[in-house]
């Protein structure tokens, strides 16, 4: 990919209206995204086929003509996915040629188990060689995912402290990272958690070196507009809400109180739409969800 092309996405990410889709559930989650599409455990037989099912209903939404730049800015892509193809092209390459859509890769391998309230990510193994694999398909930039489950001031610093450790190796290497610390819809005191949370990125934001920039991937906060602070800082490029287990309706109205975030929705995205529909019915929901989703990420 050429400095202009890196720019163009940049500026995209920076000012586009609209939302980044997230088409990234890897092992663990795609048998649930599978069946919520209509797709049992029964009709695939091994990994291979249940990843092979995955990507065409990747590839069914990417080629979707409602799924369109105009608002749809950005996609999360799964590493197969990356390295796969739709109709002989590769994945990222297409989103960003053929429909003007900045890719992005999730790199993270999981979450170790829960410790001072918070999951931390299992170490990223062959993070650099991967890093240059996705700089060599055009990828613009990362996504990484820890979870926090509860108000817990170590546990939330050890969280802030790892993604900010691998977004600079992510930066370094001439991507832009996307930082997930997601904050459970189900903690007890989230609110709390989101508090701590801000000011711990606020920290980190400041001490970054001069020139690195990231984006942030946060849970729709508790308090409106708690991270608008966040997305003003001169170091992030720009925030944007995971749905966090909110149906369609849900995250779309909690993020339309956000005047600073997009979305970068997954399951919500995907909500209502089955491998049974003809492609009439299944653009109709695809399109009825992005225009939700895209209407709900209006910002200032």
């Amino acid at each position: 990919m050429g400095q202009d092309a890196f720019e163009a996405m940049k500026q995209q990410m920076k000012t586009g209206q609209g939302f980044i889709a997230a088409l990234d559930q890897s092992g663990g989650s795609t048998p649930k995204a599978l069946k919520l599409y209509g797709v049992d455990e029964s009709e695939y037989d091994g990994e291979e086929a249940m990843f092979a099912e995955i990507h065409a209903m990747r590839a069914r939404i990417i080629q979707s003509p409602t799924f369109t730049r105009d608002k749809v800015i950005g996609a999360i892509l799964f590493e197969r996915t990356m390295r796969g193809t739709i109709e002989g092209k590769p994945v990222a390459q297409l989103l960003w040629e053929d429909k003007g859509i900045v890719p992005f890769l999730k790199i993270d391998k999981g979450l170790e188990d829960t410790a001072y309230g918070v999951q931390l990510m299992k170490p990223i193994t062959g993070l650099d060689a991967t890093l240059k694999e996705a700089k060599g398909f055009g990828i613009f930039g990362t996504k990484e995912r820890s979870v926090i489950h509860e108000a817990n001031e170590q546990g939330i610093a050890a969280v802030v402290a790892q993604q900010f450790e691998v977004g600079k190796q992510v930066f370094a290497a001439g991507l832009i990272p996307i930082l997930e610390p997601e904050v459970s819809i189900k903690a007890p005191d989230k609110a709390q958690a989101e508090t701590l949370l801000k000011a711990d990125l606020m920290r980190h934001l400041d001490e970054l070196p001069a020139g690195v920039e990231v984006m942030l991937k946060l849970t729709i906060p508790t308090e409106d507009g708690l991270y608008d602070e966040v997305a003003l800082h001169p170091k992030v490029i720009r925030v944007v809400a995971l749905s966090g287990g909110y149906s369609t309706d849900e995250a779309c109205e909690r993020l339309a109180r956000q005047p600073r975030m997009i979305a970068s929705f997954s399951r919500a995205l995907t909500e209502g739409l089955s491998k049974q529909q003809s492609e009439a019915e299944f653009d109709a929901a695809l399109g009825s969800n992005i225009d939700k989703i895209a209407a709900a990420s209006k910002t200032v």
